[in-house]
């Protein structure tokens, strides 16, 4: 027999017996799942530390170490408007040891241009929060309801200077699509861009801006101390927390708006993984202790699982579409 006939038959052999590299390979990936988790877990959030999706990150990442015996551990991937830490998750190792907090922001970079990234670059696992947003202004305003509101500004159209954060920020669209849905062009009012809701507060009570646009947990403190009022809330129904906020759709203005926070996985994560995950992470999210501490922090508890979510991701997808072409912050096709 020859040298070459020999060692054929002896790979041949390998590949039979189940030692060939593509055997190996499926060995190794189910011994992966199996001893899954083995190692340290990281969240990526695609905010700055102390922020309101770090600490829901933090919250999250603490209780799942409890959860599932090893380290989690929170990155902060900032810049780009969300961009980068939405980019670095999604092309994370597709072995479940890498998590995306998602937040609204996935919804909208792609048609503004920011990035090609949406929600079709990852698996959907779980909402955990969502914060309406909100029409606030100053407790002297002469404005009592939405409907006084909409008509000062129909009669004084770019006069109304609103604010909440910066230009095509979540708020900004908020109010957008608000005045859309309402029936008044988006330069109907004057936005005035700021860093974020913080800044537009102190603007607003300062006298400064007629309205800010931002969720009624952003502004609790200035509001429960009665220095700011709030017109109306841009939810489905009104808020459990703040019972007493009417909705935009009890003026007959059929829009909602959500700041949303959830968590999502690569591609191609194995489901088995998946499986445990969402087990661990709905055992956290039912707990009285995480019930406690978003109320502590005033963050709204939405909670909408796998396919859920996803679908919430799809129509979220489709209706900012429309709101930021007929902004102007479309990316040029």
């Amino acid at each position: 027999m020859s040298l070459e006939w020999a060692l054929g038959l002896f790979v041949m052999a390998l590949f039979l017996s189940g030692c060939g590299p593509q055997n190996n390979n499926h060995q190794s990936n189910a011994a992966s799942v199996a001893s899954f988790p083995s190692k340290t877990i990281t969240i990526v959030c695609p905010w700055g530390a102390g922020g309101g999706t770090d600490r829901v990150s933090r919250y999250l990442a603490d209780a799942l170490k409890s959860s599932m015996g090893v380290p989690c551990v929170v990155q902060n991937k900032t810049g780009g408007s969300g961009a980068v830490g939405h980019s670095f998750g999604s092309n994370a190792k597709a072995d479940g040891y890498t998590i995306t907090m998602g937040t609204f922001e996935l919804s909208t970079m792609h048609w503004m241009g920011i990035s090609e990234l949406s929600h079709k670059a990852f698996i959907p696992l779980m909402q955990v929060n969502s914060d309406a947003a909100a029409l606030i202004v100053r407790k002297d305003a002469p404005w009592n309801t939405l409907a006084e509101f909409l008509d000062h500004i129909k009669a004084n159209p770019g006069k109304v200077q609103m604010s909440g954060t910066a230009s095509g920020g979540a708020w900004d669209l908020a109010r957008a699509g608000f005045q859309i849905a309402a029936g008044l062009p988006v330069d109907a009012v004057l936005w005035i861009p700021t860093e974020g809701s913080a800044p537009s507060l102190l603007e607003l009570m300062g006298g400064h801006i007629d309205a800010v646009c931002c969720s009624v947990p952003e502004a609790a403190t200035q509001i429960e101390a009665g220095e700011l009022r709030v017109l109306s809330v841009m939810s489905s129904e009104r808020l459990a927390e703040y019972p007493d906020y009417p909705t935009c759709k009890e003026a007959g203005i059929d829009w909602e708006m959500v700041g949303w926070r959830g968590l999502l996985l690569p591609l191609d994560t194995p489901q088995e993984i998946v499986t445990q995950l969402t087990l661990a992470f709905q055992e956290i999210t039912q707990s009285d202790t995480y019930q406690s501490f978003m109320k502590k922090n005033r963050f709204g508890i939405e909670l909408k699982q796998g396919p859920a979510f996803g679908e919430f991701l799809k129509a979220e997808d489709a209706k900012w579409q429309k709101v930021i072409q007929a902004t102007g912050y479309a990316s040029p096709e």
